[in-house]
């Protein structure tokens, strides 16, 4: 029933993006339909909570005068993170716009009293700035201000009529519908959405991997995007009771990142999002986590500048990624980040595995050196969106219990072709899982690579030098073929002999 519901209300869901934005592009619709979404969200959540407060009184939140609504301000505030009055609940705003009046001005006004509600409060960063893609103003949304106010009004009206609940659900139904939603506006926005989402299979492997020890109290990722590989790591651990920790450089991103993690019930002094880049400006040195992961991304740019060789992350190897590459910067980052008894999991393309020059002797260093990578597993090509490369995963561990080996799985050749997109299935992200935990060689699938072999290949990861995948064609045999040969030319001649016995009974010339 929960599962029939949670499906129907996607699919409302992005019927009303689809028919409500006419030629807005679905990059540009996303961040207006999504913001909403969360308003209504924290809308619900607080009316809900408030009723609670006052049921011995016998009144509802709506009801509250001016000195019980002061009241309820400081204590929602304290347990929410924010408040929003009476007035201001999504509901009221839905209702005057089913009457079409005029309410862009109020809305703005509403969307930005629920972050100063915040101010000088606990949560204020995690909702200072919240709304600011949501410009209520932008011709995007029509050409006049009536215009912009249908819309608007429109979307309120659909969504008020949508049941977000049932049994006491709604947390899980409207965090999933809201990451659905990211995902198939990611799917439909090409590379620049790419950036930010995850595919969900790719999520869960990362996850499973991080997470198979069970001891996951803290988890980080630093190209966090829209959250989505912070919340699966919750989802595999069976908890948001953890610490979450991440960055995102993309503002719009960023934004997103928060809505989903309050969405998903995670309260607001259980993360710490930061926007900014991470590889010149990092926000948690200072923290070491017990599971991080992230799909960074693929060989993008960075400084590169010399004075990165001092810091922390970076100069214990001597050299630095390059310029137009940074796929090992952040891979180092990573590794800096996690604690002595956790793990990382990171999506890469697969050049990492086998370019020279700086990044083989990075890669040397952390194999030779280090002796912290534990495993390298290969995936299809065209699995994510807006690219076709092939990419690998990189599995780190600073204390690894089997430190005489590296574990190699080529998963390359096992997904579903798609139009557009190849998609992992359930088995082949179970079969992953299971061989990298069972630490096992599967013939043409998996191998135990020994630290000597890799040193022997020069510290080249590349897959194929220690999974064979080759199929032998089979041999053929001739003496068949020369048997069916004569067979096939003996009935041409019994059917040629058919035919000139045919055409002399017609007294006609035989076509041969």
């Amino acid at each position: 029933m929960v599962r029939e519901h949670q499906q129907e209300l996607q699919k409302q869901l992005w019927n009303i993006a689809n028919t409500l934005r006419g030629n807005m592009s679905a990059d540009d619709f996303r961040d207006y339909i999504l913001g909403l979404i969360f308003y209504k969200y924290l809308s619900d959540k607080l009316n809900r909570y408030c009723d609670e407060l006052l049921t011995e009184d016998g009144i509802k939140f709506v009801e509250s005068d001016d000195e019980l609504i002061k009241e309820l301000h400081d204590e929602c505030v304290e347990n929410l993170g924010y408040f929003i009055a009476p007035k201001q609940l999504f509901s009221s705003l839905a209702k005057r716009g089913e009457k079409s009046e005029f309410i862009l001005d109020e809305l703005s006004r509403v969307l930005n009293d629920i972050e100063q509600s915040t101010t000088a409060a606990d949560s204020a960063d995690d909702f200072n700035g919240l709304f600011e893609e949501l410009d209520l103003n932008s011709s995007k949304l029509g050409k006049n201000p009536d215009a912009r106010n249908k819309l608007i009004c429109q979307v309120l009206v659909h969504l008020e009529n949508i049941d977000f609940q049932i049994d006491n659900t709604e947390i899980d139904l409207l965090g999933d519908a809201y990451e659905y939603l990211i995902g198939q506006f990611a799917s439909g926005a090409g590379k620049k959405a790419g950036e930010f989402y995850t595919p969900q299979q790719v999520s869960k492997i990362l996850a499973k991997l991080v997470s198979l020890n069970g001891d996951v109290k803290s988890v980080y990722d630093p190209t966090c995007g829209s959250g989505s590989l912070l919340l699966r790591v919750a989802k595999e651990v069976k908890s948001t009771n953890l610490e979450f920790c991440g960055q995102e450089q993309n503002p719009s991103t960023f934004n997103l990142a928060r809505m989903n993690m309050l969405m998903h019930g995670v309260r607001y002094d259980k993360f710490d999002i930061k926007n900014d880049d991470t590889l010149e400006h990092p926000m948690h040195l200072d923290k070491r986590f017990d599971a991080v992961v992230a799909n960074p991304p693929f060989s993008a740019n960075w400084s590169a500048s010399d004075l990165h060789l001092n810091d922390e992350r970076f100069a214990d190897y001597g050299k630095l990624a390059p310029k137009t590459k940074a796929d090992f910067a952040f891979v180092l980052h990573m590794v800096n980040q996690l604690n002595e008894t956790g793990t990382l999991a990171v999506v890469v393309p697969h050049g990492i595995l086998f370019r020279g020059a700086a990044e083989g002797h990075i890669r040397k260093h952390l194999i030779e050196n280090k002796n912290y990578l534990d495993a390298v597993i290969g995936l299809p090509a065209g699995i994510f969106f807006g690219t076709s490369i092939p990419t690998s995963i990189l599995v780190f561990k600073k204390t690894r219990q089997h430190a005489e080996n590296v574990l190699f799985i080529d998963g390359s050749n096992h997904f579903e072709k798609g139009k557009a997109q190849n998609h992992l299935r359930e088995e082949d992200v179970t079969r992953i899982v299971e061989v990298y935990s069972k630490r096992e060689s599967v013939d043409k699938y998996s191998y135990v690579a020994k630290l000597s072999e890799i040193e022997e290949n020069d510290y080249n990861l590349n897959i194929p030098r220690y999974v064979d995948t080759f199929e032998e064609e089979e041999a053929v045999d001739l003496d068949a073929v020369a048997t069916d040969l004569t067979e096939l030319e003996n009935k041409m001649h019994s059917v040629d002999a058919d035919i000139a016995g045919f055409c002399s009974q017609l007294n006609i010339k035989a076509p041969f």
